[in-house]
């Protein structure tokens, strides 16, 4: 069996293949041969030193992958030999509060990922793959598409005739969109530049902004996108050096929901303006495995289809890595296994 492995955790020059023993599964464990692995901003992070929380060298990256179940262990029932999966981003999160070992359970950053031809794990740690979706598709949805539908359907839950802003063309943003619009939320989204903006339209977004040409956009989109209401939620991903211009974008009363830390400069929160926006601001963590399988009704029902950038052979896993580096993608970047 063949597995990328960072040896070390300087560089993506790190990343390396391993010729390893096949796994077997055991007890209450299923072998999934993997077909394809999408790509997180985390997986970047953790190899460049930028993750927020710890990281261990020499482990397979990556949290979200598809594949078939090749064999059961004994007392396996949820799974068949020959069954569609895909991977739970929180492994052993099953509902209530995220275990104290989330950190350590992490797929790439505590433990090994998905970025092999195979892998053992739980017979809990995967959810069926519905047949309406092709296996790079669904390599997507574990942590993005999950982090997007966690943001939106929290304490106050998007309805239809809410606003929704969300920034730029990730993978979280752009599943925003997809399942914002879905729930009848008007959406308005920030890019960079018109290519972005068109594709974004293209997706449903109602209104764009470009934040280059528009640098004070929290401002713009409460005062003249919103008529000085705000928006219902903000889909955070920019991180320290865009959650003052969301906190100005949120009305009275919405969600900053903080969940990406793309930018490196932190500027610091001013604490006056967090206190008299009235807002509520919620630290996310992607989801449990309810949330999931939520997420993966919704898709199929709605008819939504995951945005693809680019797909990328395995032996080509390096490539994948840069163009996600490079910050040009549209949507998600995945791996055929």
């Amino acid at each position: 069996m063949r597995a990328y492995r960072f040896d070390a955790l300087n560089s993506l020059d790190d990343l390396a293949l391993h010729d390893e023993a096949m796994p077997q599964p055991q007890r209450g464990e299923v072998l999934v041969k993997i077909e394809a692995v999408s790509l997180n901003y985390r997986d970047l992070a953790v190899v460049l030193g930028k993750y927020v929380g710890p990281a261990d060298a020499g482990l397979i990256p990556c949290s979200d992958a598809a594949g078939v179940v090749a064999a059961v262990g004994e007392g396996v029932r949820a799974f068949k030999v020959g069954d569609r999966v895909i991977s739970a981003f929180h492994p052993r999160w099953f509902g209530g509060r995220i275990p104290l070992t989330a950190a350590q359970d992490a797929y790439g950053s505590g433990a090994d990922g998905w970025l092999a031809e195979c892998k053992v794990v739980s017979q809990e740690a995967v959810v069926r793959l519905p047949d309406s979706l092709s296996f790079e598709e669904g390599s997507t949805l574990p942590c993005a598409a999950v982090t997007a539908w966690t943001a939106l359907s929290g304490a106050a839950p998007i309805r239809a005739g809410n606003t929704v802003l969300t920034l730029g063309t990730g993978g979280v943003s752009i599943f925003a969109v997809q399942l914002a619009k879905a729930l009848g939320a008007t959406v308005i989204a920030t890019t960079s530049g018109p290519a972005k903006a068109e594709r974004l339209v293209a997706l449903g977004a109602d209104h764009v902004v470009n934040y280059n040409e528009v640098t004070e956009w929290g401002h713009h989109v409460r005062r003249q996108v919103t008529g000085g209401v705000g928006v219902d939620c903000v889909v955070e991903v920019g991180g320290p050096a865009t959650v003052n211009q969301s906190i100005t974008a949120v009305r009275a009363g919405g969600e900053v929901v903080l969940i990406g830390f793309l930018s490196e400069e932190n500027p610091g929160i001013d604490y006056f303006h967090l206190k008299n926006s009235r807002a509520v601001v919620r630290s996310i963590g992607v989801g449990d495995r309810p949330a999931l399988e939520d997420l993966v009704r919704a898709v199929t029902r709605a008819g939504i289809r995951p945005v693809i950038d680019q797909v990328f052979a395995f032996d080509d896993a390096r490539a994948a890595f840069e163009r996600l580096k490079s910050a040009a993608h549209v949507g998600k970047i995945v791996i055929k296994v």
